[in-house]
């Protein structure tokens, strides 16, 4: 009997596909191919799955670590939302945060983003009476960009002899889009800067400033959050407690303090996995949701990698950023301290974000280039029946890992004295960012815990502690080996390496990996 997500198991004689790790391009890969009759196995190397999805509970609260908002939503027959009702049979729910779902704070000038494209493009004309031009020009080109991104993403679900013969017509849309950087784009349509940097005043949600950033995963999540955003009912737990009986109900388990050590291949053709206790499980299939990077670098054979030459193409993609985050419970409900919905994106005001970074990646004492604040427990409204009196705040900032190498190879809460004081010093200049916004929360702060990169390493086994995966630079766009085939027979990749960044592309790139295994159209059949 071994230890799964919320029972003791016995595990099975056989499965048809065993998925390592648990995080959304893995359960969504796991829940499709148990809708499709196949039993699964999800083994998770932490006491929680989920990923990037999982909570956390200390000292009477809870924590929500990666998901803080989703957009499309709301209308039922986005594809998200299908995709979710699908993997989660209709159980999961959702709350929207309202009109403004994103405050972009410029020093001391505030730009909301409203929900609805005429409410956004009339909010911003507001704002900038003589950019309405270029605003209704930048929303065209946003949808244009978007329209390029489905065929280029089904192109790496096509079987390779398909792919060759039509996969440049089906790319070459999209890369005139993801070949420009974000800036440049922008740029083209307006000279105002100010403008500019609210319209990239996202940007964090995928990682680089619009310098560096390929302009379709700007065009992505702008485009994702149109609509407004929404947060799940009962907080981002509801991911996995939803998906876990579809999983199930096909003789499937997802298993948690269950550690891979390596890939077991056998003439070139995946056959199980070896566990870290050295135990050996075998299945027809196997898939890697840990991504690229770890699966290529810890995973696999040394001599497979080598005999592939698996390393060389990870040479032209860099390591998305790390981040820190100050995970806050407080005194008084969301309601007594007037909390909103609303995400709070605060840049300084003298410099464009490109130059922000750099200032702050030279000297880590000037101000943070970006610093992102959510509230949670504001926007689900089963909070306070499950917390009644209590409310959280989750803020997040650039980090280099490299600022932490000190202690690196060092155990999870035990990383010294010195460790703590550097966090404890991130920790309260992010409270005086919070309190300059938010000043009647001064005092109400019940406990704070500030994660680091070397966080995110333990708990996502992501070698610098990057947030994001592989980085959103033109440059990675042109990679044709991040798609779910691999050169070795029955192993397949999921996750966001294989699409983009968030949880909604982990969640599409679980159909792509599950229509390349099985030759389903699943995202036909979802739709239908």
């Amino acid at each position: 009997m071994i230890q799964s997500y919320k029972k003791r198991h016995e595990l099975a004689d056989y499965y048809d596909t065993i998925l390592i790790g648990s995080g959304m391009g893995s359960l969504t890969t796991a829940a499709i191919l148990a809708k499709e009759g196949q039993r699964v196995l999800v083994l998770e190397r932490h006491y929680t799955p989920g990923g990037f999805t999982h909570v956390f509970k200390r000292r009477g609260y809870e924590w929500d670590v990666g998901i803080h908002y989703i957009g499309e939503v709301q209308r039922p027959n986005s594809v998200i939302k299908r995709l979710f009702d699908y993997i989660s049979n209709d159980q999961l729910q959702w709350a929207d945060m309202g009109e403004v779902y994103d405050r972009i704070i410029l020093g001391d000038r505030h730009y909301d983003l409203v929900k609805g494209v005429k409410n956004f493009t009339a909010q911003l004309s507001a704002y900038f009476p003589e950019e309405t031009a270029a605003i209704e020009r930048y929303v065209d080109l946003v949808f244009e960009a978007n329209k390029t991104s489905r065929w280029f993403y089904m192109d790496k679900a096509l079987p390779r002899f398909l792919s060759k013969l039509s996969g440049r017509f089906l790319r070459g849309p999209f890369h005139k889009f993801s070949d420009q950087t974000t800036y440049e784009v922008l740029r083209s349509l307006t000279d105002n800067e100010e403008l500019i940097r609210v319209l990239s005043g996202q940007y964090g949600d995928y990682g680089l400033p619009p310098k560096k950033s390929s302009f379709v995963i700007h065009a992505s999540v702008a485009r994702h959050y149109f609509g407004g955003g929404s947060f799940p009912v009962g907080g981002s737990s509801q991911i996995v407690e939803t998906i876990d009986p579809v999983i199930e109900a096909a003789g499937g388990t997802i298993l948690v303090s269950a550690e891979v050590a390596e890939i077991v291949i056998e003439g070139n053709t995946a056959t199980g996995v070896r566990m870290a206790d050295g135990k050996v499980l075998t299945a027809n299939r196997i898939v890697s949701g840990a991504g690229v990077m770890t699966t290529y670098h810890k995973l696999l054979p040394a001599a497979v990698v080598k005999e592939h030459q698996l390393l060389e193409p990870l040479q032209k993609v860099e390591r998305s950023v790390a981040h820190a985050c100050l995970y806050i419970g407080l005194h008084g409900s969301p309601e007594e301290l007037q909390l909103p919905k609303t995400n709070l994106w605060i840049y300084p005001g003298d410099l464009d974000h490109d130059a922000c970074v750099d200032r702050y990646l030279a000297d880590l004492d000037q101000p943070f280039p970006v610093v992102y604040v959510s509230f949670p427990s504001a926007k689900d409204p089963d909070w306070n029946r499950r917390y009644p009196g209590r409310s959280t705040i989750d803020i997040i900032t650039l980090v280099p890992y490299e600022a932490f190498a000190n202690w690196e190879g060092s155990r999870w809460m035990k990383r010294g004295e010195d460790y703590e004081a550097f966090k404890e010093r991130i920790a309260q200049r992010l409270l005086a960012e919070l309190y300059e916004q938010m000043p009647q929360v001064e005092g109400k702060v019940d406990c704070y815990e500030l994660s680091t990169p070397l966080t995110t390493q333990h708990f996502v086994n992501y070698d610098k502690g990057e947030i994001y995966g592989l980085d959103h630079s033109p440059q990675r766009f042109r990679q044709r080996f991040l798609q779910p085939r691999t050169p070795i027979k029955n192993f397949y990749l999921t996750g966001q390496d294989i699409v983009t960044a968030g949880v909604g592309e982990a969640l599409f790139s679980g159909v792509l990996t599950a229509t390349a295994m099985t030759g389903v159209n699943v995202l036909d059949k979802v739709m239908k």
